[in-house]
């Protein structure tokens, strides 16, 4: 007789199973490590929004910009205004106002005589636990703050500021 070569079921089995083992073993790292990549990705994105506001106060002499829209422009090539600063990317300025797993959102405060005198800028996960953990915000102060149960801050006059600093819970990121 003729010896068949090749595996058994036995031999095929325990292969699968380690395969199995080390993808559990390797499947949360990996998605821990996307959420961390997608709250990098938020708090710059909160921080590119905070210096457009600062910017676009300086050049329009307006006051801070009313809303995201404001900030961006959807036409290509941009051409600056008021309505539409062009000053960040389209992806944040132009709804759904998303970006790595994120919903952002501003808004202008502390209005008077038409021109506002704040802002409020706040990134959201798209799905707590799966797309981001943490909730971030920013105002006209620059202290980017954050919150751990991924809950919208708000973009009202004072949202951010009144967030609580508590160890480990909320507080201004770490930079």
């Amino acid at each position: 007789m003729k010896k068949q070569k090749g595996f058994s079921l036995i031999e095929l089995l325990i292969v699968v199973a380690i395969i199995l083992i080390i993808a559990a073993i390797a499947i949360p790292n990996l998605l821990r490590s996307k959420i961390a990549a997608n709250e990098s990705s938020a708090v710059g994105s909160v921080r590119t929004i905070g210096t457009a506001e600062v910017t676009y106060s300086s050049s329009w002499g307006t006051g801070y910009a009313a809303d995201l829209a404001s900030l961006g422009g959807a036409a290509t090539p941009c051409v600056a205004a008021a309505a539409n600063a062009c000053l960040i990317d389209s992806l944040l300025s132009v709804a759904p106002f998303t970006k790595s797993g994120y919903v952002f959102n501003a808004a202008g405060t502390y209005a008077s005589n038409g021109v506002n005198n704040g802002f409020e800028v706040n990134a959201t996960p798209s799905a707590v636990g799966t797309t981001g953990q943490r909730a971030f915000c920013d105002d006209q102060t620059g202290v980017i703050r954050f919150n751990v149960t991924g809950a919208a801050i708000g973009v009202a006059q004072d949202s951010c500021a009144k967030v609580p600093t508590v160890a480990g819970q909320s507080g201004p990121v770490g930079n």
